[in-house]
């Protein structure tokens, strides 16, 4: 493990701007899922980058772990990163895949999500021609208005399933909630998930019965033992976040333990330049701030580009030497600036903590997100993909 830990900060040492993903970390949450899952099949969701973690290091982490039998992606092209990346078992694919790039779900032994009839009338044909069974998921439409087919739409789809024999049947059929974590009454969710049992119910009658079921998210899997039914498709809680504030406290006001999960992420950049400025000095664009004492000025080399959202600008902190230093002016495309006058010792080259924990204070994804007036799945989602990932123990 030190030896691990040690290799880690030797490839740190040359780079100005990257992130840490703690493996240990990672498998805490898995085990934590797997715990809430029971004997349900799990599959973990990677999509939009893994959720900004990266997806090539996050797929290569949780290859290893034996408790995961899916991982779901939205794209056709993070489902070739994950197989590149040395997935050998399930794929699921939440999103569209283009028509002229159909076969390419044969390819990689996949298994989209069906919300078109134009879609599984084209993976009907092809699995015929190819003589090859296809595995679909079946999106139900319950009342979150986007992907999804209403139960009038069912009988058509059951015609389909009906005209090509390596279709078979839907192997799964599956929801999303449009109201489970942004709120303590769960009435919506009730309404949609009787909504759902009503759907499958329906499937049955038309000879088109899903072998799995799935709805479970993050939230529905932690708080609602009747939404797992055979397979769970967890998200943010897998990189150690909860999905909302009410979510946590739903569970911990169910008694659920707090330790749960473990954020697996974190952000660091380094100090490039120092500066001393006097008072009444002002910082950045627009001539936001002003300082009303002589002021020690350190940039890094991060701005809205890298995923530092804007509207942090004078209002969020970073860490250096286990303490704040406050943002101040605008943050700019590739820069920021930040007021290290307290802070005594700092030089050139010193780590700077974004997100994550440096000695006794941290920066959480959940406070960036409070700041910014947005969610913790946003400011994650919005890293830059192109900053260095590397896992650390």
């Amino acid at each position: 493990m030190q030896a691990a830990s040690k290799r880690a900060t030797q490839q740190s040492s040359h780079l100005l701007n990257w992130i840490e993903l703690s493996r240990s970390s990672l498998r805490q949450n898995i085990r934590s899922l797997a715990r809430l899952a029971g004997d349900r099949i799990l599959s973990v969701c990677v999509k939009s980058n893994a959720y900004g973690h990266g997806l090539d290091a996050i797929t290569r982490m949780l290859c290893d772990f034996t408790e995961i039998e899916y991982l779901t992606v939205h794209s056709l092209d993070e489902a070739a990163a994950v197989r590149d990346a040395g997935w050998d078992r399930r794929i699921m694919v939440l999103g569209p895949v283009p028509s002229g790039q159909a076969e390419a779900v044969f390819v990689h032994d996949l298994e989209p999500v069906i919300f078109d009839a134009k879609a599984l009338t084209k993976y009907g044909s092809l699995s015929n021609r190819l003589k090859r069974p296809l595995r679909t998921h079946l999106k139900l439409e319950t009342g979150t208005g986007r992907q999804g087919i209403t139960d009038k739409e069912l009988p058509q789809f059951a015609r389909i399933y009906k005209k090509y024999p390596y279709l078979k049947k839907p192997y799964g059929a599956s929801m999303h909630f449009a109201n489970i974590e942004d709120t303590t009454r769960h009435s919506f969710a009730e309404h949609q998930l009787d909504r759902f049992h009503r759907m499958v119910t329906l499937m049955s009658n038309l000879g088109i019965k899903p072998v799995l079921r799935h709805t479970a998210s993050s939230a529905a899997l932690i708080l609602f033992d009747n939404t797992r039914f055979d397979l769970v498709r967890p998200g943010i809680a897998a990189y150690g976040h909860w999905p909302s504030k009410e979510t946590y406290l739903s569970y911990r006001l169910l008694g659920g333990e707090n330790d749960l999960f473990k954020p697996v992420m974190t952000w660091k950049t380094r100090v490039t330049q120092l500066k001393q400025l006097p008072a009444d000095s002002f910082i950045g664009y627009g001539c936001t701030y002003r300082t009303t004492s002589p002021t020690r000025l350190a940039v890094i080399p991060v701005g809205y580009f890298d995923g530092y959202d804007r509207k942090l600008s004078n209002v969020s902190y970073v860490l250096i030497k286990g303490k704040r230093a406050p943002v101040r002016g605008r943050i700019c495309m590739n820069l920021t600036m930040v007021d290290v006058s307290d802070i005594s010792g700092v030089k050139v080259g010193d780590e700077v903590t974004l997100i994550g924990h440096d000695g006794k204070e941290a920066l959480t994804v959940e406070q960036i997100a409070g700041w910014a007036g947005t969610i913790n799945y946003e400011i994650l989602a919005r890293l830059q993909p192109s900053i260095a990932r590397m896992i650390v123990p």
